[in-house]
């Protein structure tokens, strides 16, 4: 077994559920009293935030590379970066260390292939859904044609997750209302919902929509894991 390393805290809501799903594939896989070989470097997320509210993309991405570097230290063996936003810093995570990086993208990009949809709904942090790493990334290198809300939903989701997921609030109330630009997308043509930040599966899973939903932060833990136990 591998040696995974974590970098999280962003929010530790997320991180979290990464620990405890790669745990838990892990003891499903091997039985027994298996676990997870894990190194985690978790953030205070409020420092991360206030760089991304600022636009200082630079100092995030020097901040995760040197996490990177620490867990390199501490012998992990490959990268999880336990965040979708955070990945529009990933080239410079994944050039601090010679360490294979799961990107998250890629993994969620598999799933969708796999289910064979083309034109899924992407709900996210407004960074994630209005920058272009990410929805730039399902185009360019899986021709994957990933679609955003419009200003109004962007600004909807993006306000639940800051505001209450990763503070740990559950909203009924704001689940529906996320079915609701869920259901708008429908309308557009959208036939998948990418559970596109870490902690929308607080909120949403498969049996909230009639499309297929990927939750990002289980098919990465899933991702890991594979890696984990590789031959």
């Amino acid at each position: 077994m591998r040696t995974i390393g974590l970098i999280g805290g962003m929010s530790w809501e997320s991180t979290a559920i990464y620990y405890r799903l790669v745990n838990e594939a892990v003891r499903a896989r091997l039985g027994g009293l298996h676990s997870a070989r894990v190194l985690l470097w978790s953030f205070d997320f409020d420092d991360i935030a206030r760089m991304q509210t600022a636009g200082d993309w630079d100092a995030a991405g020097a901040a995760l590379a040197g996490a990177a570097r620490g867990l390199r230290d501490g012998g992990a063996e490959a990268l999880v970066l336990c965040t979708n936003t955070m990945h529009k810093v990933a080239d410079a995570i994944a050039g601090a260390v010679d360490l294979p990086f799961i990107h998250l993208a890629d993994v969620t990009a598999a799933a969708i292939r796999r289910a064979g949809c083309r034109k899924p709904l992407l709900l996210a942090t407004r960074y994630t859904m209005e920058d272009d790493f990410y929805v730039g990334r399902l185009r360019d290198r899986h021709g994957i044609e990933a679609i955003t809300p419009d200003a109004e939903g962007r600004a909807l989701t993006h306000s639940i997750i800051y505001d209450e997921l990763c503070r740990g609030i559950v909203r009924d109330a704001s689940r529906e209302a996320l079915l609701g630009v869920v259901a708008a997308a429908r309308a557009r043509g959208a036939d998948g919902v990418i559970l596109g930040c870490t902690e929308l599966g607080m909120i949403l899973d498969r049996t909230c929509c009639a499309e297929p939903v990927f939750d990002t932060t289980r098919l990465h833990a899933e991702a890991a894991v594979d890696f984990s136990l590789a031959a």
